[in-house]
């Protein structure tokens, strides 16, 4: 339909597995399976500091942002 990623800027909220050794990797992944350069992804890790179901390593939440661009 004529559109692009511009960038994406996702944030991941979890109090364990330790994320930030692996948003690197992340990264490299998600640029060669949409396509884009590298440096078009950010990638955050986070806790909820001990706090809901997060916090209580129940889960995780995860948001993102994506811009696009039509031609």
């Amino acid at each position: 339909k004529g559109y692009s990623i511009g960038n994406i800027d996702a944030t991941i909220c979890a109090e364990n597995p330790k994320l930030n050794p692996h948003i690197q990797k992340m990264q490299e992944v998600l640029s060669t399976i949409l396509n884009i350069e590298l440096d078009c992804i950010s990638i955050k890790a986070t806790t909820s500091e001990k706090m809901g179901f997060v916090g209580r390593e129940e889960g995780v939440t995860a948001y993102a942002v994506a811009l696009i661009q039509k031609h």
